[in-house]
């Protein structure tokens, strides 16, 4: 089976082709062509309307959405989170995990690879285990009750029922250190986040394979003149990918405007850290079972106030920093997709090119999105 997708303003990391069609031959991209060129004829054509043509977004820090979290007991949990993400325009995520006893994130796993191996919605590229194993004084809206030392025993069983792309934990910690330099022969990302780490920690880590910073600048130690910390590291350390949640309320404006003036635009990952409250009204929720208060959209611990996720939406991220950044969208469109695949590890995600996934989302004006598509099949 074939799809010509027709009228697109095709938008993919440094191109944008007004006018333009895409070639999709089974799950994958054959051919883009520029206006005026003949095209081809296909068992099954769609209009874009003149519409905007991106990679379909990857989202790799992602706890929930529509009252329901990937570490739930329900097994419905992971599909109904899945199909909501299509309709940011996301076709590819890493459901999320808390600091949670093991049996708990076993079963979570149990739940995640049931869903991974039969998709409705969003597709699932490993799962992105934030926690336990980060620093008692950046829990944020972790559970300080379940923190533990890293283990990687622990890692590799919950690998062995269904894979982990990511892991997200404090390097200061003791044995994190030893965990990083195991964590590397395992094909799993190391990231630190929740941490009170100093820069030469950090360092410390970097040599060893630890490559990224979670939900950068939030819980972890701030840019000070004698001593950088991680928000320092972040800005300083060209080969160091960083999370943003570019809600304008984790991240400022001003603190997005600066990270993409210093920062290589390659090295950021535009990510939702969504928690259950996303595409519902502001109320009472939950995160881990920690109590959680939304208002005026942001998600607050009833506790003390501190963040608990968000309920940020991919392509609100992505109209966010448009607007704040005035950069063009064929360079930002790189933090949605392409910057996490390379990230990751994947090699035929994230561009509108022959031979990659023909994973796409269609978005107006006004970053509403109208159809996408996962493998070449539309699902929304």
């Amino acid at each position: 089976m074939s799809l010509l997708i027709i009228n697109a303003k095709v938008i993919s990391p440094g191109q944008e082709l007004p006018g333009a069609a895409v070639l999709v031959e089974g799950s994958r991209i054959a051919r883009v062509y520029a206006a005026g060129e003949s095209l081809p004829a296909a068992s099954e054509t769609y209009d874009a309307g003149g519409k905007m043509l991106m990679p379909g977004f990857i989202d790799p820090h992602c706890h929930g959405g529509m009252g329901y979290e990937a570490t739930s007991d329900d097994s419905r949990a992971v599909r109904i989170i899945a199909e909501a993400k299509l309709k940011e325009g996301v076709t590819s995520f890493c459901p999320t995990t808390l600091t949670l006893p093991e049996e708990k994130l076993a079963a979570s796993m149990r739940n995640i690879e049931a869903y991974r191996r039969n998709p409705s919605g969003s597709k699932v590229l490993g799962t992105h285990l934030e926690g336990p194993y980060i620093n008692p004084a950046c829990t944020g809206a972790q559970n300080p009750a379940y923190l533990r030392q890293a283990d990687l025993a622990e890692v590799l069983r919950l690998h062995a029922i269904s894979p982990v792309a990511l892991i997200s934990y404090a390097i200061e910690m003791p044995g994190s250190l030893e965990f990083t330099r195991a964590l590397a022969d395992t094909g799993i990302k190391a990231s630190c986040g929740h941490t009170n780490a100093t820069y030469a920690q950090f360092k410390a880590g970097m040599e060893l394979g630890l490559s990224r910073l979670t939900h950068f600048c939030n819980q972890m130690t701030k840019l000070h003149h004698r001593e950088i910390g991680l928000v320092g590291a972040g800005l300083y350390e060209d080969t160091v990918s960083i999370e943003m949640i570019c809600d304008k309320i984790h991240l400022s404006p001003d603190m997005i405007r600066l990270a993409f003036k210093v920062k290589p635009i390659e090295k950021i990952l535009l990510i939702s850290d969504a928690m259950e409250a996303t595409g519902l009204p502001d109320g009472d929720y939950q995160l881990g079972g920690l109590a959680v208060v939304v208002a005026d959209g942001a998600a607050r611990l009833a506790s003390d106030g501190a963040l608990a996720g968000s309920t940020l939406k991919c392509n609100t991220a992505l109209q966010n920093i448009v607007e704040v950044t005035g950069l063009p969208l064929p360079e930002l469109v790189k933090t949605t997709s392409w910057n996490h695949a390379c990230d990751l590890g994947i090699s035929d995600l994230g561009k509108i090119e022959a031979g990659f996934v023909a994973d796409l989302a269609l978005l107006d004006e006004q970053f509403q999105v109208a159809a996408v598509f996962v493998d070449g099949q539309r699902r929304k």
